[in-house]
């Protein structure tokens, strides 16, 4: 039978959910003036850091369905910060990609977001900073997982 957590432990998971969402709240909130929505905004920067991709990729990734994705990537296209073209070896296949419209918005918003953390962060302790450093590197091996 499994021990139960007690003490200070007891509702770690409680508080890592519970402050990991209200950060994450607070750091989408940091975008440019009249920008795209969470959504298409976080599909935007995905292609941008990792494109091209297929509709099918991009789906897998944020694990939504693919006529979700679609919808987005519409209104992306229909805003012509993304482009499809056809896959060079498989012409039945469609690649998803930014347009130089698209690569500007996604660098802008990055920009700000880091630099909105970058200060929060600044304002801590170097003590403070490396509790979080390593708390990163666990959070990055718990979502690998």
């Amino acid at each position: 039978m499994e021990e139960t957590a007690t003490g200070p432990d007891a509702d770690l998971g409680v508080r890592v959910r519970s402050a990991v969402g209200r950060l994450y709240r607070r750091f989408r909130s940091q975008r440019p003036e009249g920008s795209l929505g969470d959504a298409a905004l976080a599909v935007l920067t995905h292609l941008h850091k990792h494109g091209p991709l297929t509709l099918t990729e991009l789906s897998e990734y944020d694990r939504v369905s693919p006529a979700s994705m679609s919808q987005t990537v519409n209104r992306l296209t229909s805003a012509g910060y993304v482009e499809r073209t056809r896959h060079l070896e498989d012409r039945r296949r469609v690649l998803l990609s930014t347009t130089a419209e698209g690569d500007e918005l996604a660098a802008a918003a990055r920009a700000q977001r880091n630099a909105w953390l970058d200060r929060r962060l600044d304002e801590l302790s170097s003590a403070d900073r490396a509790v979080i450093a390593r708390a990163a590197e666990l959070f990055t091996r718990i979502a690998d997982s």
